[in-house]
Order: C-alpha cells, then structure tokens, then sequence
C-alpha cells in the first residue's frame, strides 16, 4: 500500500493554488492515501480516466447507513460528521434507492422548469446590480454571486416573499465554514428542518406552480416521494445547487480578470459565451472534489489497489487539469474544444442541478460584462482569500471597481 501522503487543506497557501499540488499526485500514480481533517486517512483519485471509472464504479458506496462501524469511528475520531444520518439524502444513496428518487424527482425538476427560469434569472441579476452600479466598486460574492442563487432557489420551491429573508439566513449559516458560526450550525438546521416539513405538509393542499408543489404530487407506476423524501431534496438544492453557482460566478470572474485576453475574446463576441462557462468550470471549478464514497470490495484504480471499507474522494479539480485528457490544461481557454470536463461528476451521481448552475452562471457573467465594461479587481490578488474545506472550491470575497454609473440595463 503506497506511503500515507499528509498535507493540510485548511491552510490558506494550499487552497489559494492546489493545482500545482495536484499535478504532483498525478504525476506520481492514479491513487493516493491522505490525511485528511475529518475524514481521516482517505485515497484521493487525481486522473481524468480513472475519477470517470470511479465515479460510476458500483463497488463505490455513498449510503450514510452502510457505513462500516470502523470506518465511521475513525472519521468521527477524525473530526467528522457523527451523525451520519444527517446526511441521507439522494446524493447519499445508492440503487435500489437513488434510482427510484431520481426517476421521480427528474420527473418534477424538468428542463422546460428551468429554461423557464431564464427572464427571472436575469431580472434578478439586473436588480441586484443596479444596487451597486453607482457605487464604482462592489464585492461579487456578497453583492452578486450569494444572493442571486438563494433568491431562485427560494422562488423555485415556492417559498414565501415574506419568509425568504429568514430562509436566506439559516441557508447562510449552513453553507458557511466560518468557526465562529457553528454554534448557530445546529439551532438553524433545526429551524430550517422544521420550516421546510411544515412548507412541504402544506403543499398537499396549497398547490402552486413551484417545485416543492411538484415533488410532492409526482408520481410513476404508482410510487411518490414521501414528505421527508422532498424535504431533503429542497435541502439538497440548497445547500449543493447554491453553493455551486456562487463559486462558478465567482471563479468565472476571477478567470476572466486574470486573463484579459480572453475578458476581451469574451466581450467582443458574447456568442462565446456558454463555451467560456463551460471552461470556467473545468479551469478552476466550483467543486474540487466529488463527496466522499468508500469502497465495498477491492477496486483497481490504474493498477493500484484499493481495499474493501476504504474512504475516497475523487479530485475533479486534478482530473480537469489532467494533460492526458486536455492539451496546454492549465491554460484559461474560452475556445477549448472538446471540453468533456468533469466539474459535475460523472455517473448516476452527476449533479442534477447542473443546467440550473450553467443558466445562472451564463446570466450573471454576461450581465457582468455588459453592464460593468471596465470591470477589474478592487485589491491585489496576493489579497484574495479562498473559503478553506475539502469539498467545495470559491473565494471568500471578489472586490471588484467599475466606472460608477456603468452601462444600464
């Protein structure tokens, strides 16, 4: 079994550029053993073709109740989740189970539904801007990318003008990694569980035409979601399909400032537009590395081999820098071709909210650049801070200037 590799991702140096990190696990095999804050000693897949096998290898499980009692002590001891039936939502399940959520909930969160969304979208987009045009200068992250997503996110389940502000809260807390708001962690979980089981109770008789009214009537050869069912789908949303399209927005910016030339390719040809997104997403994605599965039988992974009750991440952000699969990888190309990146996953997990996060994405971006045409960063890049966690990949903060009164709507 190859040497156990320690390195801490809490530290800011590390997740201000893992790339070059991640480059030398490539470089050096397919499958690494690592220590990890929270999960203990855990393999990370850095490849594009062997993160592919993984991600829709079988003998992975990603079901909370599975969990063999060694390896659940050892995360725990860890300093991770120690209840892990918090968790047990569709993203955490396997077949049988998560074939038939899935099935039901596609039914009911359709493409036509967000298409739909598109003209909201951008009028929420434009409203949140027009706060900040006069101004000359603004931070992407508060005034932009965290609102905007939440704001849908409300909207599609059917949420109450009058409630989102308190949901918008409890949603805060939950996504954040601040230390200094975990006490808070438990208290707004409770209050947002509860909302949520009394909002979807209501839906059987209040029906409208968001998205919780949808999961709670969908149906096929006579099966549905239970309430609970929905109430974790809505948690699921939450907290994966907002924290993804804050992070596209804000990496996508930075990406762009980093790059003028590309910006100038950008703004000379909006038409580049859904193909600049999609190497926002492979270049420095939203998600560094898929959620956490662990293995139910031996699995060779490029020729090494993985024991039975092992816990493993794949590492997409290693797999979309992977040269094997892309030429020049760590170059910022908005006309990359071929771009069959990994940034959603891959398999029966892939994300769901993928064209959601891409319709976001495109909306806020290209607003960005239409209305703040002299857009560039408000402090020096040595001055960014990157939100420290193993999962998720996104900036703290994007301070950005602008000539005050930029392009209206």
């Amino acid at each position: 079994m190859p040497d156990l590799v320690r390195f801490d991702v809490t530290n800011p140096l590390f997740k201000a550029d893992p790339h070059e990190f991640y480059a030398q696990l490539r470089e050096s095999g397919p499958a690494h053993r690592v220590y990890l804050p929270g999960y203990g000693n855990i393999w990370l897949i850095t490849t594009y073709a062997d993160a592919r096998a993984v991600l829709a290898d079988p003998r992975l499980s990603k079901d909370p109740a599975n969990v063999p009692e060694a390896l659940q002590k050892a995360m725990v001891e860890a300093g991770g989740q120690d209840n892990f039936q918090l968790m047990a939502h569709m993203l955490n399940s396997d077949p049988p189970d998560h074939t038939r959520l899935r099935k039901l909930v596609v039914r009911a969160f359709t493409a036509r539904r967000v298409r739909e969304l598109q003209p909201r979208i951008q009028e929420i987009t434009d409203t949140l801007l027009d706060e900040v045009v006069a101004k000359g200068r603004a931070d992407l992250i508060d005034d932009l990318a965290f609102p905007l997503p939440i704001t849908v996110i409300c909207e599609l389940l059917g949420v109450p003008a009058a409630d989102q502000e308190d949901f918008r809260r409890w949603t805060s807390i939950l996504v954040s990694e601040d230390e200094e708001l975990l006490p808070q962690l438990q208290d707004a979980f409770d209050q947002l569980n509860a909302y949520m089981t009394d909002l979807v109770g209501r839906k059987h008789t209040e029906q409208d035409d968001g998205l919780l009214s949808a999961l709670v009537s969908v149906a096929e050869d006579g099966d549905s979601l239970t309430d609970a069912e929905v109430v974790w789908m809505a948690f699921l949303l939450l907290v994966a399909g907002h924290e993804t399209t804050v992070n596209l927005i804000g990496n996508g910016v930075l990406a762009l400032l980093r790059h003028p030339d590309q910006l100038a390719a950008l703004r000379a040809d909006e038409s580049l537009l859904p193909a600049a997104v999609e190497e926002m997403l492979r270049y420095d994605g939203p998600v560094e590395t898929a959620t956490w599965r662990f293995t139910t039988s031996p699995v060779d992974v490029g020729g090494v081999v993985i024991p039975p009750n092992e816990s493993l991440l794949v590492v997409l952000a290693s797999a979309d820098r992977d040269p094997g699969r892309f030429p020049a990888p760590d170059t910022f190309d908005i006309g990359r071709a071929d771009n069959q990146h990994v940034a959603f996953g891959h398999g029966i997990h892939y994300c769901l909210g993928a064209p959601l996060a891409r319709l976001e994405g495109q909306v806020a971006i290209g607003t960005v650049l239409r209305r703040l045409p002299d857009l560039a960063l408000a402090v020096d890049e040595s001055d960014l801070r990157w939100r420290l966690g193993v999962v998720m990949r996104g900036l703290q903060n994007l301070p950005v200037r602008f000539t005050p009164g930029s392009a209206a709507r």
